[in-house]
């Protein structure tokens, strides 16, 4: 595939739909101890750059990450040998001590067939993480790609098509979604931009959000870094605070960032009271049409499980984005290609016991 990169200033990135290989994100990351580098990408297959992001920790390990890049790759079969030429070239750029390459792919999942939410079906899935390996590493030289424990950023996603009229998205989401959306408004339900200085009540929702669904919460500092970095330069992308109250008391709200013509919904909230307001509708539609006001032609709506399954633990967040009309994207996910294996050997250790080196 004869790979070329050429090392430039991350501040020379081009302009991208993928919020995660601009210029804005990689400011964000350096505020939380990452260190950019950019690259020109070159091959028969794909042209254009890529952002990865390294980082050091104890005992000699440093992780090199390439966050949902790089943006264009090749067919499905040719992956594996892709992401081995690619991570052959990028050693020959990245220090030594990197023990390991992590690509969050943002390519279609090789899996991405059969069955959606619309017919009801449940979606085959992806095989154990054995099988993956032996499909990815298919035409290698060295079988050196491993599936990684967790996917960094999001595997199945809720895209929503908002390129046309409000009237055309509104007749595209489920009747229950319409309803409750109009129904918030009765209520005096209203949603409008805050600035950072609302951080904390947000903040404090999102911890009742996490603890209710019983995912892991972030800490503060992801989300002050998204405020406090420098946007001049940053091209096309932008970062949008929404809140909805009623009667003076915040109920929920969201993060959402802007890339060219993609919108992506990085975090939400919502309050343990008045839940009958409807209050996370309303913010969700005034996120589609602040999409539309920018240009936009895509909402990500952000994580779902893989398949509509009423047994699945998050399958009431299946429910709840599924009726803005989207669909689902399935995406490849992270994985690693390691250079050190004994370093690469502890991160994986310390990962997979839900730890973390130092």
């Amino acid at each position: 595939m004869n790979i070329t990169l050429n090392a430039k200033d991350a501040c020379a990135l081009f302009p991208t739909d993928i919020l995660f290989q601009t210029v804005f994100w990689s400011r964000v990351k350096s505020q939380l101890g990452w260190q950019p580098h950019a690259f020109d990408l070159s091959s028969s297959r794909a042209a254009g750059d890529i952002l990865v992001l390294t980082r050091s920790y104890a005992d000699g390990v440093t992780a090199a990450y390439v966050p949902q890049g790089p943006e264009y790759g090749p067919e499905p079969e040719d992956y594996g040998p892709f992401l081995e030429e690619l991570s052959d070239a990028l050693a020959s750029h990245l220090d030594r001590s990197v023990s390991f390459i992590r690509y969050d792919l943002p390519w279609e999942s090789q899996y991405s067939t059969d069955g959606d939410h619309r017919s009801g079906q449940l979606w085959a899935g992806r095989p154990e993480a054995g099988l993956r390996e032996l499909r990815m590493n298919f035409g290698t030289r060295s079988w050196n790609l491993r599936k990684a424990p967790l996917d960094l950023t999001v595997a199945d996603t809720f895209m929503v098509d908002v390129s046309g009229s409000e009237e055309k998205i509104l007749s595209c989401m489920k009747p229950k979604t319409r309803y409750n959306i109009h129904l918030a408004e009765r209520k005096g339900v209203r949603v409008s931009e805050a600035t950072a200085e609302m951080l904390p009540i947000f903040y404090d929702l999102y911890c009742q959000t996490a603890d209710r669904n019983g995912f892991p919460a972030c800490e503060y500092r992801y989300f002050s870094a998204l405020f406090s970095t420098e946007r001049s330069g940053s091209e096309g992308s932008e970062v949008h605070f929404l809140l909805a109250t009623l009667n003076g008391d915040v109920l929920a709200g969201a993060i959402v960032a802007i890339s060219r013509r993609t919108a992506v919904y990085l975090f939400g909230a919502s309050s343990n009271k008045s839940r009958s307001a409807m209050a996370p509708y309303a913010v969700q539609w005034e996120a589609v049409r602040l999409a539309r006001t920018k240009k936009c032609t895509t909402y990500d709506m952000g994580a779902v499980p893989p398949s509509n399954d009423p047994d699945h633990p998050f399958y009431g967040m299946y429910r709840f984005k599924a009726g803005f009309g989207g669909r689902v994207v399935h995406r490849t996910g992270s994985w690693d290609f390691p250079l050190d294996d004994e370093g690469y050997g502890r991160f994986r250790n310390a990962e997979t016991l839900g730890t973390s080196l130092p």
